[in-house]
């Protein structure tokens, strides 16, 4: 079995720093003559072949990321990476190139544990580690203070060291001001240096340099290094962006200076995050998680200033649904609450849900109400932004609100058929807000996330209100659309929504049980969806279909019988014969669909499917499964055949006569009696009661041709016969209790009297078994008891 310990992704950087996939293999680590030392080799998994051949340079920096990742460098410009299937694999080719370069493979594992193990390495150095001296900030030396910089990054202990006395000797702002003097003087060898200079004090990762930087005083003078990038042949114009082009827009005016500083500031920090600051490196990329946890603190920060500002927030949300505000002011608050909801995705859970019931009380979803029918598309679509927020949080918060509503608020006015009716009249030929609401709406409606207790019961609730206030408004479309037998709309966006609506619905099919059942029993539903096989857009066609499998797969009687009553696999081989043998998804679903119902052995769709529509199916030779499942249905045929004939067996005719034959239970009501009654009666009683003479005289006549019959075969049909060592005769068993042994079988015929029991014993008893095969060693002839 291969080893899956050491199975690995080989990627290298192209010029465009994105990651290649150069292939999958298995890597090991052995001494190559070509290469004069220990190597890396990775082999193809498929052919074998050799995807890398590197040699493990003493001096070569490898770094081990996410516990399953190394990366290094072949060369200036050709970073590589092992991607590990497994962790003790990766571990053990860490250990081999640390054994290889002399290092303790538990110092540098990955740039995490570096940081953690940090204080403790630093603890323990000794007093006499000398501090890095910075050279004097001087124009003359700036190429001097780059190289020093960009050395330092390689070891964590100079970093430490780097970033103390960067921020003891304030040598950014000295740094910023050699920057107002290359700019000054159009030093372009010096802004290029200035840049790389910036961009490696990121690097450092360190949040008290963020502080000096990111400091109103500062900002953007860091953001102005940052654009002389030396790759670039002219300067970028992000100062002029953030100054000029970008607009701050209070929807409600902010007294808190406090947050009114942070917000500015962290809007100008994710800028340069995005924007300013270059994509970083494989070795770079844990190197700017200071920086992420900058951003994310003030986006806490500033929810809990919000937050804790009662006053604010109600007065938001008093402008918001008054009904006079202008429709600008009132985009412009939504746009502020959507902002304010994406930065609580930071919150911690406790908080969030505090944060949650904070909006809830103050009348979140009945101004939603009103933002979401508005007719300006960035109000529109910033509320289903905003609702989405609240129902992946929690979906039971927008349910207890609706059912609140089933008393007191017209079906129209109700959020959830808002959010229906908006779906639905979608005006993007892309839908793309439908599709949002559709996702929003499934949630809501799957069971999975509904609470049920003792005094409440969410799911019943729930779904009893959607089945009557608002599956009808869904599904207005898609009957609207079949009223005939072919699609009324077929233009893009139209087919767009039905095939979004006949999703949802798979989706209740798959999820609810009777009340989707009883939707699509009551509304003929199948039958209108099914009208849409016929559209000219295939994947219309295949979402009609999926909804059907989604059915059949439930295996559920109720549909199964309503499908055969309504004759509804009738378009679906329309469809197939339509599609004529094209090898297509459309051909192998509805293929799909009728192996389903043979693997599955669903008999009476197997039967109608046969029945109807065989003659039709059986020309389809490039697969095997119409021809299975025919002969599928000949068995089932057979097997009720054989039960009819086996019920049969052993019964005289004058049973099997359609005058005298009874339902299977009041047979075994009389045979009971038959054998109750056995008993009673002495050898020459009569069996059958007398009262019944045409009985008794039909009876008797079967039992004269069943004495015929017997007395024929007697020599061939008797039992087996034991030869004993001193005599050549056979013993010959036999029914007939008469007939001694040694006595020829063919000379007796059956009395009047053995008729009875004849007929008796053809009901109950059989030959074989243990007790026969003892009688017969013995040699004995005996006579069977007689069964009662």
């Amino acid at each position: 079995m291969t080893d899956t310990r050491r199975r690995v992704k080989l990627y290298a950087l192209n010029a465009d720093r994105q990651w290649d996939d150069r292939g999958t293999g298995h890597v090991s680590s052995s001494y190559v003559d070509r290469l004069k030392g220990i190597s890396l080799l990775v082999r193809a998994e498929s052919d074998g072949s050799l995807l890398l051949e590197s040699k493990i340079q003493p001096d070569t920096a490898y770094q081990k990321q996410q516990d399953t990742l190394i990366v290094w460098s072949e060369g200036d410009n050709f970073d590589l990476a092992l991607s590990f299937q497994e962790k003790l694999g990766c571990d053990e080719i860490w250990e081999k190139i640390c054994q290889v370069q002399g290092k303790d493979p538990s110092v540098e594992i990955t740039q995490d544990i570096v940081e953690e193990s940090e204080d403790e390495r630093f603890d323990d150095m000794s007093d006499s580690a000398p501090p890095i001296e910075l050279p004097s900030c001087e124009l003359s030396r700036l190429e001097d203070i780059s190289e020093l910089i960009g050395n330092c990054l390689s070891s964590p202990m100079r970093k430490e060291k780097l970033a103390i006395a960067i921020e003891s000797e304030g040598y950014i702002r000295k740094l910023i001001n050699l920057f107002h003097m290359c700019e000054d003087l159009e030093n372009m060898e010096g802004l290029h240096h200035l840049y790389d200079i910036f961009k490696n004090i990121f690097l450092l990762n360190k949040n008290v340099l963020f502080e000096v930087m990111f400091s109103d005083e500062l900002i953007f003078d860091v953001v102005g290094c940052l654009e002389y990038d030396p790759a670039s042949p002219t300067p970028k114009r992000h100062r002029e962006y953030l100054r000029q082009q970008v607009k701050f827009r209070e929807a409600i005016p902010i007294k808190n200076a406090e947050l009114l500083s942070k917000i500015h500031q962290t809007f100008r920090v994710q800028y340069i995050q995005d924007v300013v600051l270059p994509t970083p490196s494989v070795f770079e990329e844990n190197m700017l998680s200071t920086l992420s946890s900058f951003i994310f603190f003030n986006k806490v920060e500033i929810v809990s200033l919000v937050q804790e500002d009662e006053k604010f927030l109600t007065e938001l949300f008093t402008m918001l649904t008054d009904l006079n505000t202008p429709d600008f002011k009132r985009r412009d608050l939504v746009l502020f609450l959507k902002e304010f909801c994406n930065y609580s995705q930071n919150l911690q859970p406790q908080a969030k849900d505090s944060f949650y019931k904070t909006l809830t009380t103050l009348g979140i979803l009945p101004a939603l109400e009103i933002t979401l029918a508005m007719d300006d598309q960035k109000t529109k679509t910033a509320s289903i932004d905003i609702l989405t927020y609240i129902v992946e949080f929690s979906p039971s918060v927008v349910r207890e609100y609706t059912l609140q509503q089933a008393s007191n608020t017209d079906e129209d006015q109700m959020l959830l058929n808002i959010i229906i009716e908006q779906m639905i009249c979608d005006t993007d030929p892309e839908l793309g807000a439908a599709v949002q609401l559709m996702g929003v709406l499934r949630i809501l409606l799957d069971p999975e996330n509904m609470l049920a207790s003792v005094n409440k019961s969410e799911k019943t609730d729930f779904l009893n209100f959607f089945y009557k206030h608002s599956v009808q408004i869904l599904i207005a479309p898609l009957l609207e659309n079949t009223v005939h037998d072919k699609p009324q709309k077929e233009d893009y966006r139209s087919v767009q929504l039905l095939g979004l609506i006949l999703e949802l619905l798979s989706f209740c099919v798959e999820h609810h049980t009777y009340h989707i059942k009883n939707c699509i029993l009551n509304k003929d539903l199948l039958r209108r969806i099914l009208v849409l096989m016929k559209s000219t857009h295939k994947f219309l066609v295949l979402c009609a279909l999926r909804f059907m499998r989604k059915l059949i797969a439930l295996k559920d009687e109720f549909y199964n019988r309503y499908i055969i009553k309504g004759n509804l696999f009738a378009p679906v081989v329309e469809a197939f014969e339509r599609n004529n043998g094209r090898y297509n998804l459309l051909d192998s679903a509805i293929i799909e669909m009728f192996e389903f119902i043979k693997l599955e052995d669903i008999k009476t769709l197997c039967s109608h499917v046969v029945e109807n529509y065989g003659k039709r199916l059986d020309d389809i030779c490039y697969v095997q499964t119409f021809k299975a499942l025919k002969l599928r249905y000949d068995q089932h045929q057979d097997k009720l055949k054989d039960r009819e004939r086996n019920s049969l067996d052993g019964v005289p005719s004058i049973l099997r006569n359609s005058r005298y034959r009874r339902d299977q239970r009041q047979m075994e009501e009389e045979e009971e009696m038959w054998f109750n009654e056995d008993d009673d009666f002495d050898d020459n009683d009569t069996v059958l009661p007398a009262t019944n003479d045409i009985l008794t005289k039909k009876l008797d006549t079967d039992l004269e041709s069943i004495g015929k019959i017997m007395e024929k075969k007697q020599p061939e049909a008797n039992g087996p016969k034991i030869n004993n060592n001193s005599s050549q005769k056979s013993t010959v068993l036999n029914n007939n209790a008469n007939v001694a042994a040694g006595q020829p079988a063919a000379n007796v015929v059956p009395s009047s009297e053995n008729k009875s029991q004849l007929f008796k014993r053809g009901l109950v008893d059989y030959e074989g078994g243990d007790s026969d095969e003892e009688e017969e060693e013995s040699g004995e002839v005996t006579k069977r008891p007689r069964m009662s």
